[in-house]
């Protein structure tokens, strides 16, 4: 069992450091449980259950902070990795700046339900990415 779901003191004091006025996109690999695991035992539902009220209700709360999606896909494989490593939800999510991001994860509103997302969650990534300039090759 893995500890991906909430960031640490280090991590989260780290990404605080970075800008805060700049756009950024956060890169999001869930792994749901096949069971969520709510800590009172009041629900008995699926992590994807789970994890649709989470997003169902924090959904208005990124909306207002100016979130959005820019991309959703279904992971299929793992080409290049470690093979354990399995996502069922994959998505950009952009901000309009750091700021809004810890604004978002600051709300009473949302530290009301993330409970949700805890709940459901395996295993996670979640990656801050600047903007950078664009091209035809790969490049550093």
């Amino acid at each position: 069992m893995t500890n991906n779901i909430d960031p640490s003191a280090e991590q989260f004091s780290q990404f605080k450091s970075l800008p805060r006025d700049t756009e950024i996109m956060m890169l999001n690999l869930i792994e749901l449980k096949q069971t969520a695991n709510y800590e009172d035992q009041s629900l008995i539902v699926s992590g994807a259950e789970a994890y649709k009220r989470y997003g169902e209700e924090s959904g208005p709360i990124f909306n207002r902070v100016g979130g959005e999606i820019l991309w959703r896909g279904k992971p299929e494989c793992v080409l290049i990795g470690p093979k354990s490593e399995h996502w069922d939800i994959a998505f950009i999510a952009k901000y309009p700046n750091a700021g809004a991001f810890l604004e978002m994860v600051i709300d009473p509103a949302y530290q009301a339900i993330v409970f949700h997302r805890q709940a459901a969650v395996k295993d996670s990534r979640l990656i801050r990415m600047g903007v950078s300039a664009t091209g035809d090759a790969f490049s550093a």
